[in-house]
């Protein structure tokens, strides 16, 4: 039996945003993960960037798994043709499965489940509860004004500064895996 393949959670939107260079960087992002042996793990939808990621994964070649509760599959936005699609009961039930299967995480462009996603990997990381990488990709300077927000944060006290190894920050979805050691 051969090394396992590296498992990636990837948090993105499920809308496409306003320009179609998001699309296009999360299609450049599956394509890239799949030929360099990346497994993804994502939220199970088919639309918006997260459809758009596990598509370009699977056409590359590579395993796409994907977790979603049990009420988005009724409303029919699952996404059926990847690898495996677990069902789950609940969103937090999602993000616990997720960070099982994954050994590290990457956040893409998104909304609030994104940003609560990563940020409840972040905190799991701070308390102990996961020990996995987690990398930012700062695509066109999508998360600039949320850097800031962190340094506000920490700079009043409320957290301490994040040691660039505790959320890699990169805008090149390569040099942020090498930086991430995935």
């Amino acid at each position: 039996m051969g090394k396992r393949m590296k498992t990636i959670a990837v948090f993105c939107g499920a809308s496409m945003g306003n320009d179609p260079k998001y699309s296009a960087m999360a299609k450049a992002v599956g394509s890239y993960m799949a030929a360099q042996g990346f497994s993804l793990v994502y939220g199970g939808g088919k639309a918006g960037l997260m459809g758009t990621i596990a598509d370009a994964v699977l056409a590359g070649g590579g395993e796409v798994y994907g977790v979603i509760p049990d009420r988005m599959v009724q409303a029919e936005r699952a996404h059926t043709g990847i690898t495996k699609l677990y069902v789950v009961e609940s969103m937090h039930a999602r993000k616990s499965l997720m960070a099982q299967l994954a050994d590290g995480f990457i956040a893409l462009p998104g909304g609030l489940g994104t940003l609560d996603e990563l940020f409840e990997i972040l905190t799991w990381n701070q308390l102990g509860i996961v020990s996995k990488p987690v990398g930012l990709l700062n695509f066109d300077g999508y998360f600039d004004p949320l850097m800031n927000m962190v340094q506000q944060i920490s700079e009043q006290g409320f957290l301490h500064a994040l040691r660039p190894d505790e959320l890699h920050r990169s805008s090149d979805i390569s040099e942020l895996l090498k930086m991430m050691k995935l």
